[in-house]
């Protein structure tokens, strides 16, 4: 089994708070909510060892709280809709691993692979 339960819709996994995002409309909710507080999305292969070794990193290095910035996690294989719903929604090409930020519904980072960073990721919502 993987992190996350699927009766689960947080986690906290090492600390993190994430919000398992598993449907279209939760995403556009997301979207929409980002006009209030900024928020993160992490798009993750669970049979991918780059994306392992990219959420290990973030997880390791993320520092942001709930109050700042809300962060999702997205598990590809079960939700692929979602994933080509956050493409259509952000402009932004999908790649695997994956990580997004918008702010006031702007897409302010975006990060793939091992570019993937978490401070440069909280850095920018305080632009």
């Amino acid at each position: 089994m993987g992190w996350f339960s699927k009766s689960t819709e947080e986690k906290k996994q090492n600390g993190l708070p994430w919000q398992l995002l598993t449907s279209i409309d939760q995403l556009k909710k997301a979207i929409e909510n980002s006009a209030e507080k900024p928020v993160l999305l992490f798009k993750h292969s669970t049979r991918c060892s780059i994306s392992s070794m990219a959420l290990n990193g973030f997880q390791r290095n993320w520092t942001g709280t709930p109050e700042e910035i809300d962060i999702y996690y997205l598990d590809l294989l079960n939700h692929r809709d979602v994933s080509n719903a956050i493409e259509s929604e952000t402009g932004i090409p999908h790649q695997s691993p994956q990580v997004i930020v918008l702010k006031n519904k702007e897409v302010v980072y975006m990060a793939t692979h091992s570019s993937i960073d978490a401070r440069s990721a909280l850095n920018s919502i305080k632009k």
